[in-house]
């Protein structure tokens, strides 16, 4: 009788991984979610009357100009210093303090408005006060989120974040603009003063989780060029961090100026350019919306991939004459672009040691914040020279820093 061949076990199965628990099931993050959706929605009042009572009182665009430089002076200069205080404190209870002195700052603003003794200088105030508020509160803030949801977490927590406030900026303005005209521009910023009491009192329940602490500090100086060190020793940081500043550079320009001038010359229409900048939010709600829903494998390819997009829709928009498609192309760039700095928080979240962290996202918010007056001048002088060159110079800025980038294995292997 013939032997019965040997039986095979079928392959083991390989267990699939349970999917993450979204952020908003911790309870953690939903508060903090919570607070900071309403203190958001409040920002928007005081973004909306801050021009209208700058205008009210001087009557001046220059002076608007300058009350707005008033706060990004301190934000740019105080930036790397705010990450390193990131790292040696409570990122919660610098977030407190900030938003403790927002508010009693835009109260106070409020306050005289409302008695009619509000003068030009105290508005300055108002700007620097701010200035210096984001400069801490920024990167302490990117700091706090890893401290209290997971590592998994981290892309679908920024997407909450970063989908709320761009619902709250496009849901703001107009009952913002209705409380100002039927109310008055006080209300606007006492409404503000009231929304930040609601992130207080979610910092106020929020733990502190147990952090390292060194028995021996460095100097200021020292922690602040640790941090610059940490992130010039880590190619494919350093690579990323210059692709998100050139990012921001060959964006804000030409959004800011380079739309409004083709609205007026191609277009003749200022509806032409609310229409135009519509579209690049529409789009970066749909990126912020999109990034927390997908699953990315390989964040290096896909933040090259989001850049070079943008390059070419930015090429593009210097040939495009049809108000539809310019909208359909800066719609992608929009969605491209919160993609890109949603993913590239969270892989910094997830990367960086926490003893450093505050320093790493400072930098990476300094080359936010601190080129955009820069990228405003060059992208004024290019378009008086040639709107299409402007585009051009930005497209071709920004692809040849992705190239760069995609020549380096490290960057294009980051998971």
């Amino acid at each position: 009788m013939a032997a019965l061949p040997a039986r095979r076990e079928p392959p083991p199965v390989e267990p699939i991984a349970p999917a993450p628990v979204h952020p908003l099931r911790n309870r953690w993050f939903r508060r903090l979610w919570i607070g900071s959706a309403i203190s958001l929605l409040g920002d928007q009042f005081y973004l909306v009357a801050l021009p209208w009572v700058v205008l009210q009182i001087t009557g001046s665009a220059l002076a608007m100009g300058t009350i707005l430089m008033a706060a990004s002076i301190p934000r740019a200069v105080l930036m790397l210093m705010g990450g390193a205080v990131a790292d040696r404190r409570s990122p919660r209870r610098i977030l407190l303090a900030t938003a403790f002195g927002r508010t009693v700052v835009v109260g106070a603003v409020g306050a005289l408005l409302w008695f009619g003794v509000l003068q030009t200088w105290e508005l300055y105030v108002l700007g620097v006060a701010f200035g210096i508020a984001d400069a801490f509160s920024l990167p302490a803030s990117s700091a706090f989120t890893p401290l209290i949801v997971g590592r998994e977490q981290l892309v679908a927590a920024n997407s909450v974040m970063q989908t709320t406030a761009q619902l709250t900026t496009i849901a703001g303005p107009a009952p913002a603009g209705l409380v100002i005209k039927t109310l008055g521009a006080a209300w606007a910023f006492l409404i503000d003063a009231i929304s930040f009491l609601f992130i207080i009192a979610a910092l106020w329940t929020l733990p502190d989780p147990p952090r390292a602490v060194s028995k021996k500090k460095a100097p200021m100086w020292q922690s602040v060029i640790d941090g610059i060190q940490y992130v010039r020793q880590d190619g494919a940081l350093s690579s990323l961090i210059l692709l998100a500043a050139m990012l921001n550079v060959c964006i804000s320009g030409p959004m800011s100026v380079g739309l409004a001038y083709m609205a007026k010359t191609r277009f003749g229409s200022p509806a032409a350019f609310g229409f135009a900048v519509s579209a690049l939010a529409a789009g970066g709600l749909f990126g912020a919306l999109g990034a927390g829903l997908v699953n990315v494998k390989r964040r290096g390819v896909l933040l090259l991939a989001a850049s070079a997009v943008i390059g070419v829709c930015l090429g593009a928009c210097g040939f495009v004459y049809h108000l539809a498609a310019i909208a359909a192309l800066l719609a992608v760039m929009g969605a491209c672009a919160t993609v890109t700095n949603i993913h590239l928080a969270s892989w910094i979240q997830g990367r960086v040691d926490v003893a450093v962290r505050g320093r790493v996202v400072s930098v990476l918010m300094l080359s936010a914040v601190g080129l955009q007056p820069l990228s405003l001048v060059g992208a004024g002088l290019l378009a008086a020279w040639s709107l299409t060159g402007m585009f051009l110079v930005a497209a071709a800025a920004l692809l040849t820093v992705t190239v760069a980038g995609a020549m380096r294995s490290s960057v294009r292997a980051i998971a």
